[in-house]
């Protein structure tokens, strides 16, 4: 039982922790990317590729916005990666969607990208990409952000509290936090279903 009360409170911690202002400033770049017709990109590994798929449904049919991730695509992921490279397949699939200055990059990702120790290079390829197009970038992150944190508009750094939890963590306030922004009254177009039955 010890283990499951410690990482409740660490998952107390990390919520009086969490830079509120950070998401707002997320929640008013996806209100603006929103009114100038623009499209949002998220971007992930791992479980947080998982992360992208649902988000990119939540911002689409509760947030009314033009929404996609590549995780989404297998064939053409795998065909990129076999072709081109791995660090490559965000870029190219970015490239190909023809990213512009009204698009946004959400990245969900525990270390947020790191060249030098190979890391989700891809994901930093995509934001070089995305910084030459002048998108939005933000993220939600873990650790210390790596290279997201150093280029996004706006990012939230899941503050590490355990340094033997940070990947579960970082990966479920991922969930939270764009839930959050997309439960806003602000960015919601469409109420949930639950909601919408009363009591």
């Amino acid at each position: 039982m010890s283990y499951v009360v410690q990482y409740i409170k660490e998952a107390v911690d990390i919520l009086e922790g969490i830079d509120k202002e950070a998401i707002d400033t997320m929640i008013r770049l996806v209100i603006d990317i929103r009114a100038k017709g623009g499209r949002l990109f998220f971007l992930g590994v791992g479980g947080s590729a998982a992360n992208c798929t649902h988000a990119v449904n939540d911002f689409r049919k509760i947030g009314g916005m033009e929404c996609y991730t590549p995780v989404d695509n297998v064939a053409e992921l795998t065909a990129r990666t076999n072709d081109e490279g791995w660090h490559t397949v965000f870029s190219e699939w970015l490239a190909c969607s023809q990213l512009n200055a009204n698009d946004g990059i959400f990245v969900l990702s525990v270390g947020g990208g790191n060249k030098e120790k190979n890391v989700s290079a891809n994901i930093v390829h995509a934001l070089e990409f995305a910084i030459t197009k002048r998108a939005k970038i933000m993220g939600v992150i873990g650790r210390d952000g790596g290279y997201t944190a150093k280029v996004a508009d706006a990012c939230v750094i899941i503050p590490t509290v355990n340094p033997n939890t940070i990947t579960p963590h970082s990966e479920a306030f991922q969930g939270l936090v764009w839930h959050l922004i997309v439960s806003d009254p602000r960015v919601m177009s469409m109420q949930n279903k639950w909601e919408s039955l009363g009591t």
